[in-house]
């Protein structure tokens, strides 16, 4: 592990106890172990290095996910994949990221002349592992954007509630909704 990823790996770990409130880059270098004037060097601004801990959170949850996919015994997924990664993104141990990110994306939204070509990467991979996901004779980037939005609409109704079976009842009545509107539809 190279010195840099090393401190991508405290800087998260930091943003996670503490958030994005009131960063400040003295003591999250303080808190790291390094110098502000290092984390310059090695991220060139405070966007800089909020956009590569982004980039890295973001790979690896999708990798962790990815690897989740992976065919089980028998072959068979055990349930939607939606609800599947529903499920995997509230988990305790994966609940934090997602929260971060969720924050993180947030102040790249208020920030999109810094943030943009983050935002457009950011939309690009995430409809990407979605398109992934679906069904063959569903997949088509409108529906991986309607997934999305649903996702992160319900997402952002868990962190600001706190309510994960309502969210989660909501999540599997979009599923059960989008199953019964396929049924219907002469071309499926």
């Amino acid at each position: 592990m190279t010195r840099k990823e090393a401190l991508v790996d405290s800087i998260v770990a930091y943003l996670l106890e503490h958030g994005l409130a009131d960063l400040s880059l003295r003591p999250l270098a303080a808190a790291t172990g390094t110098s502000a004037r290092l984390l310059i060097y090695h991220f060139e601004s405070k966007e800089g290095l909020l956009t590569e801990i982004l980039e890295a959170m973001q790979a690896r949850l999708r990798q962790s996910f990815a690897r989740l996919l992976e065919p089980q015994a028998g072959g068979k997924q055990p349930q939607p994949p939606l609800k599947l990664l529903w499920h995997w993104a509230i988990a305790d141990a994966n609940y934090p990221y997602f929260k971060l990110l969720y924050e993180l994306q947030i102040l790249a939204i208020q920030n999109p002349e810094a943030y943009a070509q983050y935002l457009q990467r950011n939309a690009l991979n995430w409809s990407d592992l979605i398109l992934s996901i679906i069904p063959a004779p569903r997949r088509d980037p409108a529906f991986a954007t309607l997934c999305g939005a649903v996702f992160d609409g319900l997402f952002l109704e868990l962190m600001g509630t706190g309510d994960r079976k309502r969210t989660t009842q909501a999540l599997d009545r979009f599923i059960r909704i989008v199953g019964d509107a396929r049924a219907f539809r002469a071309d499926t």
